[in-house]
């Protein structure tokens, strides 16, 4: 009798998924009804669409990250279930984080500690949406997490467009488009980015079975992803740091004054929101390099896998421990 394979298994039967270049349509589509909210807005003075500006600006991108994963994933993950892990990932993530963080205080460690545990949340909530994915490898789990990533990324996002808009003098529109736009802007290379690495690693290391596989590469993973977040959210803060100790002047007048004067405080601010980009994109250009190394790496492993499978066929060696 044939051995039976994951696909003959009616739980993992493959789920179509087509092609159609939705998520650059919804994207174009969204954007202009964004722009024409923002119009509309102005124009009425209507606060009423406040909450429809916060929305549409929150979750455009990361909804147009999980269209494209919806048109690239295969195997038994259906759209249903994308949907379902961008929006309970999402919201059980900023839950977690939120629970998690509530006794952080400021300090040296403040944003690694906020990587460390933005990323364990996540990765468990991976962890529980994918469980039942087979088979399991680097790119579905780079996918899945991308999802779970986006749907951090859009519900944190929408929050701090809430807090942006709000302020003792009422609704602040312009705050309010200026933090849409940046968090837009970097949805792909932040929590997208994170944890797609971390779910590329975590899947990939199950080498295509059905069930996880503890590896000590997914624990460098996380850390490393945990340090990239925590580097990315204070990339504004080594910025400063970086421009003060870059200009001989700052340095001098702090020494001795105690403080800056007007003229070298504007030229450590100018340095300092260069550096922020510099700082931004150095630190995504790493997140990027990372993840595709990770993809290539088992991309290679699961085609050796592939030819030597028929000649050796399966092996009954020991078991591997599972998460």
């Amino acid at each position: 009798m044939a051995a039976e394979t994951w696909t003959d298994r009616p739980e993992a039967a493959p789920h179509p998924h087509h092609h159609h270049g939705w998520w650059w349509k919804t994207l174009l589509t969204g954007l202009a009804l964004w722009i024409l909210t923002i119009v509309v807005t102005i124009v009425t003075g209507n606060t009423n669409l406040i909450p429809t500006l916060i929305l549409l600006g929150s979750f455009l991108v990361p909804f147009c990250v999980v269209l494209f994963a919806i048109e690239r994933v295969s195997g038994s993950v259906s759209s249903l279930q994308l949907v379902l892990a961008f929006f309970i990932g999402g919201i059980f993530g900023v839950l977690g984080a939120s629970l998690l963080e509530v006794n952080l205080h400021q300090s040296y460690w403040l944003y690694l500690l906020v990587g460390l545990i933005e990323e364990l949340v996540k990765g468990i909530l991976l962890v529980i949406i994918g469980w039942r994915v087979v088979p399991k490898t680097a790119t579905q789990g780079a996918l899945l997490g991308a999802t779970v990533g986006a749907g951090f990324a859009a519900f944190e996002s929408a929050g701090y467009a809430f807090n942006a808009a709000i302020t003792a003098r009422g609704i602040d529109l312009v705050s309010l488009l200026q933090t849409e736009v940046l968090r837009a802007i970097l949805a792909p290379v932040g929590h997208v980015l994170w944890t797609a690495v971390l779910g590329a690693v975590l899947f990939g290391a199950a080498r295509g079975r059905d069930r996880f596989r503890f590896s000590i590469w997914i624990v460098v993973t996380y850390v490393g992803v945990a340090i990239l977040h925590g580097l990315w959210d204070s990339a504004s803060d080594l910025a400063a740091v970086i421009a003060l100790l870059a200009n001989g002047r700052a340095v001098e007048e702090l020494t001795t004054a105690g403080g800056l004067s007007a003229q070298t405080a504007s030229a450590v601010t100018a340095l300092a929101g260069i550096l922020y980009i510099v700082v931004l994109i150095v630190v995504a250009a790493g997140g990027i390099l990372t993840l595709w190394l990770v993809l290539r790496h088992y991309r290679r492993a699961e085609r050796l896998r592939a030819v030597e499978q028929p000649v050796s066929g399966p092996q009954d060696g020991p078991r591997q421990p599972t998460v």
